[in-house]
């Protein structure tokens, strides 16, 4: 860790709690946004895949009342 990181620290250490929580949830979204992109480009990825089995036959769709009907089924 850098000095400049650790002064940083440091005196984010001595906000108030308040302060200190809108920092956190600040600092917090700031890496959401990064992962957002590559969570994004991961299920873009697994739709195409699926797509991909769908359209080859490799996979078979279920209706979705079946799907409900079953889960339901099983659910009693």
């Amino acid at each position: 860790m850098s000095e400049t990181t650790k002064d940083l620290e440091s005196e984010a250490l001595r906000l108030p709690a308040e302060a200190r929580a809108r920092l956190a949830e600040r600092l917090l979204a700031s890496l959401d946004s990064e992962t957002d992109a590559r969570i994004e480009e991961l299920w873009l990825a697994e739709a195409e895949r699926r797509l991909d089995e769908l359209e080859s036959g490799r996979a078979v769709g279920v209706r979705a009342d079946e799907v409900i009907a079953d889960a339901r089924s099983k659910l009693r």
